[in-house]
C-alpha cells in the first residue's frame, strides 16, 4: 500500500496549507509540506527493491470488465519521476514561502500545488493506462488553476485559457490513442501492452494510435508547432513556473515517450514523426530564445528547445539515445528549476524581468549571480557540469544515424546548430542581467539579496549540477541505470559517464556549438535588427482570434439548430431517426423474417387498442391542458398493463410509480400556466408533423415487425443463470440494477440527485403569485387544505410507508426495490404537502432533502468500496443465509446497503422538485391583488 500512498498523500494533503494559513506563512509552508514529505520518505523506503531490478505493483479492481483498475507500479522510471516530483516540489514549496506576498491567499496557492503534485505522481506510477489519462486531465486542470492564481491579470487567465485549451485538446486525441493500444493490447494494463509492443507496431492501427498518442505527447510538452502555449504560461508565478518546467507537466510528455517506448517505438512512423517533431522544437525554441527580452521569456522558450531535445534523442530510436534522453531529463529538471527559482529572486527584488533594465545585477546581487551563472552553464552545456554530459551524448547519438541516406548529415548539423543558440541564450542570460553596465529605472532601486532560506532551494540544485558534473559515476549512475533499463525495457547497452572521452567528433561538436555560441551573441545586435524587422506575431492573439472565430461560427451553428422552437427539435430529432432506421432497413429483401408472429389475445388487443385511442385523444385536446393531461395519464397505465401482461413486474411497478409522480409534478406546473393554449401552427407545420407522425410510426412498427420476426440471441440468458449464484437474488431485474450492471445505477442516481439540487436551486426564490379564479372566471376555493383530503392523507402516510418499506424489502427475490420503494415513499410524502400544506408538514416532518439525496449518493458508493476491503472489484456484491429462532433462515446481501442508497436518493430527488414547486405562490401576493 506504499505506492497508493505516495499518490495518495498529496491529495490528503490539499486542506491543510488552508487550514494552516491563519497560523502564519511559515506555518503554512510546513503543513503544505508535511504529505510531500511523507511521500518522498515513503519513495525512498522502496530504492533498495527498485535498484534491484523489481516492479513493485499494487492493483484494487474497479470495473475489470472494461479493463479500468486503480492500479500503480513502481519501477525505475517511475521511481526517477516520483523523485523529481517529490524533491523539487519540496524545494518549491521552500522557495514559494518567501516569493508570495503576505497580501496573496498562500493556502489556496499550496492547495493548488498540491493537487498539481498528486496529479502528476498519478501519471507516473499509474499502471493503468486508464488511470493514468484520468491523472493526465487533472494535471491540465490543476496547472489551468496555478497559471491563472493571479486572476486579476489579463495575461494569467488568457494564459491558462490557452494552456487548458491546447493540453485538453491534446488529451483527446490521447484518450483515443490509448483505447486503440487497448484494443490491440487486449489490456490497458502497462505490463500487458509493453509485452505486446511487436502485435502493436505489426497491426493496421499502428500509424492512427501513434498519431493520437503523439498529439497528447506534443501538446503537453510544447512541441511545435504546439509549443506557443508554453511561453504564456509564464505568467504564473515564478515557483509555478520553476514546478512546471523542470519536474512536472512539460515533463508529462517525454516522460510517456519513455514509458510507451518499448511499445511505440522501433518503427519508421516512430522515427520519422518523432525525431523530426524533436528537432524542430529543438531549433525553433533555441533560436527563439536568444530574441526575448523577458527574463522568464528566454527560459521559456529555453525549455521547449531542451524538451525537443529529448523528443528527439528518444525519436531517434536506438538504446543509447534512450539513455541520453533520460539523462537530460535529469539533468534539464535540476538546472531548470534553478534558473527559474533564480529569476524569481531578480523579480522579486528589483520588480521587472525585463533584460534591458535589469543590468549589473552582479554587483548588488554576488551570491544568486553566481549561482544562476552556474545553472546557466550548465543548460549551455559547459564542461565539468551536468549539461554538458548528457549533451556529449546526445551529439554521439545524432551521428550514429542511418535512417536518412544521403541526409544522414542534416540531424547532426541541426543539433550543432541548436547547440550554438543554447550557448547563444545562456550567455545572454549572464551578461545581461549580470554585467552589461547598470540597471535602468528599475521599480525596486537599490536591489539586494533576498532573504537566506529563498537562495538555499536554488542552492541544493546548482550544488547538483555541480556534482554529477564532475562524479556522475558516484551520483546520478544508479539512478540512471535503472531509470534506462524501466524505458528500454530489457538490458542496458553499454555507455560510459566519464567527463573525458579523448579528441572525438561530439567533443568537436561541443565546442563548435560553444564557440559558436559565442560569436553569435557578440554579433547579436544585427541578429536583433533582423528580427525586430520581421513581421510581429502573437501567439497569444492569435490564438484568441481562433476561439473567438470558433466561437462565432459555433454560435451561427446553433442559432440556425436552436431557434427556440420545440416542434423544430422534434421534428429534425424524428427526421434524423427515420433516415437512420430507413437506411438500416433498405438493404432488407423483405421486412419479415422466418420467426412465425405470435397470436394476439382479446385482451392484449383491447389494451393495445385504448391505449391508441388514449394517445390519439391525447394529441387532438392537447390544447386543453388538463383534458390532456388526463388522457396523458391513461396511456401511462396502459404501457404499466402492457408490462404487467407481458411478464415484466418490475417495470410494471416502475412505470406506474413514475407515472403518478410525474402526473403530480405536471399538476403543480400545470397550476401556473392557463388552462388553454392557443393554436399558433401554420398548416405547412401541421402537414410536416403529420408526415412524421405517421412516417416514424410506420417506420418503428416496421422495424419491430424485422426484429421480432428473425432469430436473435438474447443476453438475458445469462442474467437468468446468474442472478441467484452470482448476485443471490431471484428477482432479475433488482440483480442487474444493484448489482451486475451496479456502476450504471450509481452513475444514474448521481445524476438523478444533481438534476434535483439543480432544480431547486432555480426554483429556490423564485415566488409566483397564486391565480385567483380558473380559465373560465371561477373563483378558487378558499379552503385550500379540504377536510376530508387532510384527514385520508393522514390515515395513507402509514400504510403507504408499510408499503413501501414491504417493496423495499422483497426487492432482491420479488418485484420491487429501491427506486420503486422511493418513488412510493415520495408520492406519500407529496401527498402530505398537497393536502396539509407546506408549513404544516415541514413542521412535522423536518426532513432534509439535500442531505437525504447526498446520503443515498454517498451510501452507494461506500458500498462500492467496501468491496475493495476484501480484495474484491468495486461493486462486488457479497450475500449470505443466516438461520435466526422463530424466523428461519433469512438472507442478508450487501447489495441493500446499495439498494437504500438509491431508495434515499430518489425520495431525496424527487421531494426537493415536487416540494419546491408547491412553494412558489405567494400567499400574501395575492391577497393583495384580492
Amino acid at each position: 500500500m506504499a505506492l497508493a500512498l505516495i499518490v495518495a498523500l498529496p491529495f490528503l494533503g490539499v486542506l491543510l496549507p488552508l487550514f494552516a494559513e491563519r497560523l502564519g506563512r511559515s506555518a503554512c509552508a510546513v503543513a503544505t509540506g508535511v504529505a510531500p514529505f511523507l511521500a518522498l520518505v515513503l519513495l525512498l523506503s522502496q530504492r533498495s527493491a527498485v535498484f534491484a531490478g523489481e516492479v513493485l505493483r499494487v492493483r484494487l479492481e474497479w470495473l475489470p470488465e472494461l479493463g479500468i483498475n486503480l492500479s500503480l507500479r513502481l519501477d525505475g522510471l517511475g521511481f526517477l519521476f516520483a523523485l523529481l516530483i517529490l524533491g523539487i516540489g519540496l524545494l518549491v514549496i521552500l522557495y514559494a514561502r518567501y516569493y508570495l506576498s503576505k497580501q496573496e491567499p498562500m493556502g489556496r496557492f499550496f492547495a493548488f500545488l498540491l493537487l498539481f503534485m498528486g496529479a502528476m505522481l498519478g501519471i507516473v506510477l499509474s499502471e493503468n493506462l486508464l488511470l493514468m489519462l484520468m491523472f493526465w486531465e487533472l494535471t491540465s486542470l490543476s496547472s489551468f488553476l496555478l497559471i491563472g492564481f493571479w486572476s486579476s491579470r489579463t495575461d494569467a487567465r488568457k494564459g491558462a485559457r490557452m494552456a487548458l485549451a491546447v493540453t485538453g485538446g491534446g488529451g483527446l486525441a490521447l484518450l483515443a490513442g490509448i483505447l486503440l493500444i487497448g484494443h490491440i493490447a487486449g489490456s490497458f494494463e502497462l505490463s500487458r501492452v509493453l509485452a505486446a509492443g511487436y502485435a502493436i507496431r505489426a497491426h493496421e492501427l499502428y500509424p492512427v494510435a501513434l498519431v493520437l498518442v503523439l498529439l497528447g505527447v506534443f501538446t503537453k510538452s510544447a512541441q511545435f508547432p504546439f509549443h506557443f502555449w508554453l511561453p504564456h504560461a509564464m505568467a504564473a508565478p515564478t515557483p509555478v513556473s520553476a514546478y512546471l518546467h523542470s519536474a512536472t507537466m512539460v515533463k508529462a510528455g517525454v516522460f510517456l515517450l519513455a514509458r510507451l517506448y518499448p511499445a511505440l517505438a522501433g518503427s519508421e512512423w516512430w522515427f520519422y514523426l518523432v525525431s523530426l517533431t524533436g528537432m524542430a522544437t529543438f531549433v525553433v525554441g533555441a533560436g527563439m530564445a536568444l530574441f526575448q527580452h523577458d527574463l522568464k521569456g528566454l527560459l521559456a522558450y529555453s525549455t521547449i528547445s531542451h524538451l525537443g531535445l529529448i523528443t528527439l534523442l528518444f525519436g531517434l530510436d536506438t538504446h543509447l539515445a534512450a539513455v541520453a534522453a533520460v539523462f537530460h531529463i535529469i539533468n534539464h529538471a535540476t538546472f531548470k528549476a534553478s534558473l527559474f527559482m533564480a529569476a524569481g529572486i531578480i523579480d522579486h527584488e528589483t520588480g521587472s524581468r525585463d533584460m534591458r533594465r535589469i543590468n549589473g545585477m552582479w554587483k548588488y546581487m554576488p551570491h544568486t549571480a553566481m549561482l544562476a551563472m552556474v545553472a546557466a552553464s550548465a543548460m549551455a552545456g559547459v564542461p565539468l557540469l551536468n549539461g554538458f554530459l548528457s549533451k556529449e551524448m546526445f551529439f554521439s547519438e545524432t551521428l550514429n544515424l542511418h535512417m536518412l541516406g544521403s541526409f544522414d548529415w542534416v540531424i547532426p548539423a541541426t543539433a550543432t546548430l541548436g547547440g550554438v543558440f543554447s550557448v547563444a541564450y545562456s550567455l545572454r542570460f549572464i551578461h545581461d542581467v549580470f554585467f552589461n553596465g547598470e540597471p535602468v529605472n528599475l521599480p525596486k532601486y537599490p536591489p539586494h539579496e533576498p532573504p537566506r532560506y529563498m537562495k538555499v532551494p536554488v542552492e541544493v540544485l546548482v550544488f547538483l549540477c555541480l556534482l554529477v558534473g564532475i562524479l556522475p559515476a558516484y551520483t546520478v549512475a544508479p539512478l540512471l541505470a535503472v531509470a534506462a533499463t524501466a524505458t528500454l525495457g530489457g538490458q542496458l547497452p553499454e555507455y560510459s559517464l566519464a567527463i573525458w572521452h579523448g579528441f572525438n567528433l561530439p567533443l568537436l561538436m561541443s565546442f563548435i556549438a560553444l564557440f559558436g555560441g559565442i560569436l553569435v551573441y557578440t554579433f547579436r545586435q544585427p541578429l536583433f535588427r533582423w528580427y525586430a524587422g520581421l513581421p510581429s506575431m502573437d501567439a497569444r492573439l492569435l490564438f484568441e482570434r481562433a476561439i473567438q472565430l470558433g466561437v462565432q461560427a459555433c454560435a451561427g451553428l446553433t442559432g440556425r439548430l436552436e431557434s427556440g422552437s420545440l416542434q423544430r427539435y422534434l421534428a429534425l430529432l424524428l427526421g434524423a431517426a427515420l433516415v437512420v432506421v430507413a437506411l438500416g432497413l433498405g438493404p432488407l429483401a423483405q421486412v419479415s423474417g422466418p420467426v412465425a408472429m405470435s397470436p394476439i389475445d382479446g385482451f392484449s388487443a383491447l389494451g393495445m387498442g385504448i391505449l391508441a385511442v388514449a394517445a390519439l385523444v391525447t394529441v387532438i385536446f392537447h390544447r386543453q391542458r388538463l383534458v390532456s393531461l388526463l388522457m396523458l395519464s391513461v396511456v401511462g397505465l396502459m404501457v404499466a398493463l402492457a408490462f404487467a401482461r407481458y411478464s415484466a413486474p418490475d417495470l410494471a411497478l416502475t412505470q406506474l410509480s413514475v407515472e403518478v409522480v410525474t402526473i403530480v409534478l405536471l399538476m403543480l406546473a400545470l397550476f401556473f400556466l392557463p388552462a388553454q393554449s392557443h393554436g399558433e401552427s401554420s398548416s405547412m407545420r401541421g402537414l410536416r408533423d403529420f408526415i412524421l407522425a405517421v412516417g416514424s410510426g410506420v417506420m418503428v412498427a416496421m422495424l419491430v415487425f424485422a426484429v421480432l420476426t428473425r432469430p436473435y440471441d438474447s443476453i438475458a440468458g445469462y442474467f437468468l443463470a446468474n442472478s441467484v449464484s452470482g448476485g443471490g437474488g431471484s428477482n432479475v431485474v433488482n440483480v442487474i440494477l444493484v448489482d451486475f450492471r451496479g456502476f450504471d445505477t450509481l452513475g444514474e442516481i448521481t445524476v438523478l440527485a444533481i438534476a434535483g439540487v439543480g432544480i431547486y436551486a432555480m426554483l429556490d426564490g423564485l415566488r409566483l403569485i397564486q391565480p385567483r379564479v380558473d380559465y373560465a372566471g371561477r373563483s378558487w376555493a378558499r379552503d385550500r387544505h379540504p377536510l376530508i383530503l387532510a384527514t385520508l392523507s393522514r390515515v395513507l402516510l402509514p400504510m403507504a410507508l408499510l408499503i413501501s418499506v414491504f417493496i423495499f424489502l422483497r426487492g432482491h427475490n420479488l418485484p420491487g426495490g429501491g427506486f420503486i420503494a422511493g418513488l412510493v415513499t415520495a408520492v406519500a410524502l407529496i401527498l402530505q404537502y398537497v393536502a396539509n400544506g407546506v408549513q404544516w408538514t415541514q413542521s412535522r416532518l423536518p426532513l432534509n432533502y439535500h442531505r437525504m439525496a447526498g446520503s443515498g449518493v454517498l451510501l452507494a458508493g461506500l458500498t462500492g468500496l467496501g468491496s475493495w476491503v476484501f480484495g474484491k472489484p468495486f461493486l462486488t456484491s457479497a450475500f449470505g443465509h443466516w438461520g435466526l429462532p422463530l424466523v428461519g433462515e433469512i438472507e442478508l446481501a450487501t447489495a441493500m446497503l446499495f439498494d437504500l442508497g438509491v431508495y434515499l436518493t430518489v425520495v431525496g430527488a424527487t421531494l426537493l422538485i415536487l416540494a419546491n414547486l408547491g412553494k412558489l405562490t405567494q400567499e400574501k401576493a395575492a391577497q393583495e391583488v384580492l
